[in-house]
């Protein structure tokens, strides 16, 4: 775009040896964006060819916005989903019910999250509530890490914390998706064995 240095995915300028990153590169305008390429940049700058480079990776770079209620997201929005054609399962779970949230009297917002059908591999998660730039880092690193919502159900969390939001969303998930024909054959074999 006008305006800004032009960099390849290294962050390395059409001047070898010269790297930038930041605002003046884009094309995200946050200070942790601009945090992770400077990494990128100076390891880049230090261990240049023939050692190996490192390219700037954005596909799990969390968005937040601190207002009241705060919003933050990671990966893919529903808009995003539906103008991409990609299929997905969405999830929602409401906060005002978590016991931080109530003791701290501020029990509202939610949880959105997309995951592929059938599957629990995230595609996206939206926040909006209190401390939504902190929970969103749940769903940043499990998503990073290819930790599904199995994980993050079966992680456990401190309580009361807002972070609890995260793993109760996961829970509403794996009741929305449970494998009805599964459980059945289960209770049949139980009650068989019950006699």
């Amino acid at each position: 775009e006008e305006g800004r240095i032009e960099v390849d995915d290294f962050l390395e300028t059409r001047v070898p040896t010269i790297y930038a990153c930041g605002d003046c590169v884009g094309p995200h305008q946050f200070t942790h964006a601009a945090s992770h390429q400077a990494w990128h940049a100076a390891v880049n700058t230090l261990f240049r060819n023939p050692f190996k480079r490192f390219r700037v990776d954005y596909r799990f770079l969390p968005h937040a916005t601190y207002t009241d209620p705060e919003v933050a997201r990671v990966g893919l929005s529903e808009a995003e989903a539906k103008r991409k054609g990609v299929a997905y399962h969405l999830t929602c779970h409401d906060l005002s019910g978590q016991d931080r949230a109530l003791a701290e009297e501020d029990a509202a917002g939610f949880i959105r999250i997309l995951t592929v059908p059938g599957k629990d591999r995230i595609l996206g998660a939206t926040v909006v509530g209190p401390r939504a730039g902190e929970l969103i880092s749940g769903f940043t690193l499990a998503m990073k890490h290819g930790i599904g919502l199995n994980g993050i159900l079966g992680t456990i969390h401190p309580y009361p914390t807002l972070m609890e939001g995260n793993k109760a969303a996961a829970g509403r998930w794996k009741r929305e998706t449970k494998p009805e024909g599964v459980l059945r054959w289960v209770e049949r074999w139980h009650g068989w064995r019950r006699g």
